[in-house]
Formats: structure tokens, sequence, C-alpha cells
């Protein structure tokens, strides 16, 4: 997901994040390193070579211009995403916001407490609306059930989104992630990325093949055979 706010941002869009599980700090290490092309280990620990350090002066100012507005702060219920949205809305005029994740948020109310599937519903239906109500995109991160790993195949399906069928009917679009080396070490596939686009409500689904570089929180366009970061 912050490949494709930093991808959308260099063109000159703006980009909203609220993010429910990792600190803003975090999520600009990993902007930083991807910019940079560096191993986030070595970020933190400061083990960078001389070419490294000459370039972080620019990578920063890069970073600095980039119109991407990032909401840390506590708070998961639906009305204060809402608020937190139409707030970024207001103050830097978004083009698009993304969530992270949909399984952290809950509506705050008693009713729904032995009901997870019927929140997740409610929650996701809102999003929707709330993307109408801003003219602009949502992108929903979501987790996926436990069913994945107790099968052969570990490739992801509609049926695994966690929690609620309502994600995939209120979607527009679901894009799913699968790396072979995340589940098989000894594979020959080592930093492919499936992105297999299960449902696309105004066009054809499909599946496509990224290169990621764990390292550097950053993943690569195979088919242009170039070091695109998205």
């Amino acid at each position: 997901a912050l490949n494709i706010a930093q991808n959308v941002a260099r063109h000159n869009k703006t980009v909203g994040i609220i993010s429910l599980e990792m600190s803003k700090e975090q999520l600009v290490e990993r902007m930083f390193c991807a910019l940079l092309a560096v191993d986030s280990w070595k970020m933190r620990t400061g083990r960078l070579n001389d070419e490294d350090f000459a370039r972080i002066g620019s990578v920063m100012d890069d970073l600095n211009k980039t119109n991407i507005f990032i909401d840390d702060t506590a708070g998961n219920s639906l009305t204060e995403l809402r608020t937190k949205a139409r707030r970024l809305k207001a103050e830097h005029g978004l083009d698009m916001l993304i969530v992270d994740y949909l399984q952290m948020m809950s509506i705050g109310k008693p009713v729904y407490q032995s009901n997870r599937v019927q929140e997740i519903s409610e929650i996701s239906r809102s999003l929707k609306n709330l993307a109408r109500e801003l003219h602009l995109p949502i992108i929903a991160l979501s987790q996926l059930s436990r069913a994945v790993e107790s099968r052969p195949s570990k490739i992801p399906q509609l049926s695994d989104l966690r929690e609620s069928g309502a994600i995939e009917q209120d979607a527009d679009v679901v894009l799913m992630m699968y790396r072979e080396d995340y589940y098989e070490e000894d594979t020959d596939r080592k930093g492919l990325t499936d992105i297999f686009i299960r449902k696309h409500r105004n066009g054809p689904t499909g599946h496509i093949e990224l290169m990621f570089e764990k390292e550097k929180m950053r993943f690569f366009d195979l088919e242009r055979q170039r070091e695109t970061v998205f």
C-alpha cells in the first residue's frame, strides 16, 4: 500500500493514509528506505555506504515534497475514521485514501460485540459510502482468514477475505497478493509476487507479477524490466 501511495503521489496527486496498526515514524522509515533503495536494517543501524549517505539529502527532499499525509492518531471506531478522513480531505484535498487495515476498525456499539461478521459488513458498507461522499477511491487493506494456512494451495481466493463476504460485494476492485517464497524457502521464485485481480467491477480480472525486495520495502515492474518503484 505504501508503494501505491508513493507512485500515486509521484504523479502530483495527494494521498491520505489512516494507519491503525503502524506509527507514522514506521511508515516514513519504510518509504524512505524504498526511495533510497537501501536495506531497512542498515538504515536503522546506520550501516550505510558513502554513496548511500551522499544521497540521503536529496531523497529526504523528495520525500518532503511528496503529498502523502499520515494520520496515526489513536481511535479505531468508524465514527473516528470518518472524522479523520473528512479532516484530511478538507485540509489537503485528497485524491486517494488508504486505510490500514479494515479488521482493526470497530463500530463501537454493544450490539456488534457478539457478531464480528455483521460488524465488518457494516464497516465495509460505510467505507463505500465514505468514498462516494468524498469523491475519491479508498483502498482498505484486509486480512485473510486462517483457512489459507490449512490447505495445500496458499494462493488466496475471494472466499478467504476475513470475517465478511460483504468486503467482496462492496469493493469495486479486489487485489490479492501471493508470495511463494513466504511459504516455501527453497522455491525458485524468490522475490516474485503474484497480484491477482480477483474482482474488477468495471474491467477485466487477471494476474500480474512484480518483484519484491523485502529488505528495501519496494516492488519492481517486471514487464518493463527496469527498476521502477511502485
